[in-house]
């Protein structure tokens, strides 16, 4: 059995050693050799649209895909169908490395480093960021202490988030198709939307990328968030009707707005966001480390050669 690893991942081969399958890297940039079609199973990393597609066209032979992106839209967008090849995900690999990004975004914001940066560029003190300050004023977003966090798609990243919000004082609450508590945290579903944006000072969305969630934040439900409010997004960029959110900052309708993903990526130089004074761009930044890819991978592999059901199926 053939199992093929990408050259986009740093990974030891000795750490697939012992198990009957014999492992081969391959460029996620190019076409799948042909020597490799014939392999059964697939690990994506970073993978060009193009070799996907290639993939699925020609592989035949394929029974498993370990993606280790937490959504694999790439791998379902190049062809592959859930029905015929089993898709197993990264769930889990970016969970503290997204909450982190995602904690420095909203830290960010609240305490205005980004106008701090913009004054240093130019060459200027920013005199009304220092001195005295009114402590967490009404209408204000200016610190995470007592800050009423809303985090909309919660999962394992939230979760993880909610750890480091909460060591600072925050005040969390999550969104998600199904209500609940999950791990301390009261979670609501998404009909209870337009009540909870109003009493928010930060929307966190931490959404995966479907029909389902498309615009999922639009500008009806913009209009609910207080004027104070940042939007940060770490999970899909369709998720967001930019459109709609470059007309609330033009409006001064909300705080700003923290962004690591866009409906297309990179974004057009074009884009209005670029200008936006309290609007905080990363360039899809927030994960990029799988960590513990190596054991989910062997884990997985060892289910495989054994007939078992495989961790984090899609």
């Amino acid at each position: 059995m053939k199992l093929l690893y990408p050259t986009s991942l740093s990974l030891d081969p000795k750490l697939l050693e012992g198990f009957n399958a014999s492992i081969h890297s391959y460029d996620v940039t190019k076409p799948i050799p042909e020597d490799l079609i014939d392999a059964e199973c697939l690990i994506t990393w970073c993978n060009s649209p193009s070799n996907l597609k290639d993939a699925a066209s020609r592989c035949k032979k394929l029974k498993w895909i370990q993606a280790l992106a937490a959504g694999p839209n790439d791998v379902l967008n190049a062809g592959f169908d859930p029905k015929t090849v089993t898709i197993t995900t990264g769930s889990g690999l970016h969970d503290q490395t997204v909450a982190e990004h995602t904690l420095g975004m909203l830290l960010t914001a609240a305490r205005k480093f980004h106008l701090m940066r913009d004054s240093q560029t130019q060459g200027k003190w920013p005199g009304n960021s220092g001195g005295p300050q009114p402590d967490k004023a009404p209408g204000t977003f200016t610190t995470l202490h007592e800050a009423r966090i809303l985090v909309w798609g919660f999962g394992n990243i939230a979760k993880t988030l909610t750890l480091y919000l909460r060591a600072l004082g925050a005040e969390v609450k999550g969104v998600a198709r199904h209500a609940g508590v999950r791990d301390g945290v009261q979670v609501y579903s998404e009909d209870q939307l337009p009540e909870l944006l109003k009493e928010t000072d930060a929307l966190v969305m931490i959404l995966p990328g479907s029909d389902s969630t498309k615009h999922a934040l639009n500008a009806e439900r913009l209009k609910v968030l207080p004027k104070h409010a940042w939007v940060v997004n770490v999970g899909r960029g369709t998720c967001i009707d930019e459109a709609a959110l470059n007309s609330a900052l033009d409006e001064g309708a909300i705080g700003g707005a923290a962004l690591d993903v866009f409906e297309k990526e990179p974004l057009d130089e074009s884009s209005p966001l670029y200008k936006q004074k309290n609007v905080i761009l990363s360039p899809h930044a927030a994960g990029g480390r799988p960590r513990g890819a190596e054991g989910l991978i062997a884990e997985n592999l060892r289910r495989f050669l054994a007939g078992q059901e495989l961790k984090n199926v899609l």
